[in-house]
């Protein structure tokens, strides 16, 4: 049975030229790059060599990268180590609702610790409020959160805004850019961000915290030197060179993609939209252009995706982290569309994907929801 991958939110394939760049280090440039030696100096200067590249992608500092397991750890890291190494500013910290749970749930653990935690609600259209932010912003704010794009509706958020209230305030902004690397720019006045490979062709295992310089933020973990002394652990060479190698890529053609990918988009939003009782979620143009979260009024999401699956379409019901649990969307109940929260499937398209397959895909939909 042929296969339709119309997942990538979750997860993307390896691009072949990030593989071929990856392998010489698993083989050949295997030395522990903390090693003095000639063999781990050489390592050392390749990982040094892709975290300049990739400061200069962004568009920041060297210094101001640091490698880390992935998205999930640069999250906890950013807001825990903030949190804590700010405590002379206040406890308060600002969460939009809406965000992935990796935020949401470090969050619900510093609140635990007696942190004061709020969220920020969202608008029906998918934005964060930023009339709502601008009142709940107080002096003793030590961070606000705000995420790039959107993991389950895709829609792109007003960071400058929303770093701007922030900042008046004196309170620091981070946004998590998981979905957001190769399909939007990362703002400056972002103080923190953070990425992870695997979202745009990249290895699994590996990504990366911004922190701007002068930010004071606490160690996530103990144990050794690298990373500068913020981060122990020996640093994984050829997860690095394969961020670098798949960030290049995805930013360098980021605009040509981005238009191929909507076209696609678009293509599969006029066929399904044209099918009764549906509806787009999200607002319809400021959102990233793979991205189509459809709600089929009157079906369950998890047992229409089970039946798409058995018909060989591969999509989601929200975030691949908590999509093992049949919950309603918090994002979609954070827009406030309760029934939508239960009846809608995340389709997210990618490089390799095609018309015919957009055309194929759209007939075995159609003969999925009209079959009761």
């Amino acid at each position: 049975m042929k296969r339709y991958y119309f997942d990538h939110a979750a997860t993307t394939p390896l691009a072949e030229e990030v593989l071929a760049a990856m392998l010489p280090f698993f083989c050949e440039k295997y030395a522990n790059p903390s090693s003095s030696h000639a063999l781990g100096r050489n390592v050392v200067a390749s990982v040094d060599e892709a975290r300049d590249a990739l400061a200069a992608l962004f568009g920041r500092k060297a210094k101001e990268l640091y490698f880390t397991s992935g998205g999930t750890e640069s999250d906890n890291w950013a807001i825990k180590g903030v949190m804590h190494a700010n405590r002379d500013k206040g406890r308060h910290l600002l969460v939009s609702a809406f965000e992935h749970p990796a935020v949401l749930e470090t969050a619900a653990f510093l609140s635990r610790e007696g942190y004061e935690v709020e969220y920020i609600p969202a608008t029906p259209q998918g934005f964060v409020d930023l009339d709502a932010l601008a009142s709940m912003v107080r002096d003793d704010t030590v961070l606000v959160c705000v995420m790039a794009a959107n993991n389950e509706v895709g829609t792109l958020q007003p960071l400058r805004e929303a770093a701007e209230i922030a900042h008046k305030k004196g309170a620091l902004f981070f946004t998590d850019a998981v979905q957001a690397v190769g399909s939007v720019a990362i703002p400056k006045e972002a103080d923190l961000f953070s990425c992870s490979a695997h979202k745009f062709y990249g290895p699994k295992g590996v990504g990366l915290l911004c922190v701007r310089e002068g930010v004071r933020i606490e160690r996530l973990l103990h144990g050794g030197h690298q990373e500068r002394s913020m981060r122990g652990g020996t640093t994984p060479s050829p997860l690095v060179i394969g961020l670098w190698k798949a960030a290049s890529l995805a930013i360098d053609g980021a605009d040509e993609e981005t238009s191929r990918v909507r076209t696609l988009r678009d293509r599969f939003l006029r066929g399904v939209l044209s099918l009764p009782n549906t509806a787009l979620n999200g607002d319809s143009e400021r959102r990233l252009a793979s991205n189509a979260n459809v709600c089929f009024y009157g079906r369950r999401g998890e047992i229409l995706l089970d039946n798409l699956d058995m018909r060989g379409i591969c999509a989601s019901t929200g975030s691949a982290c908590t999509s093992g649990a049949v919950h309603p969307s918090h994002v979609l109940l954070a827009m406030g569309k309760k029934e939508e929260a239960e009846s809608s499937i995340r389709f997210s398209f990618g490089r390799d994907n095609t018309e015919k397959e957009i055309d194929e895909a759209l007939e075995i939909i159609a003969s999925v929801v009209k079959k009761k």
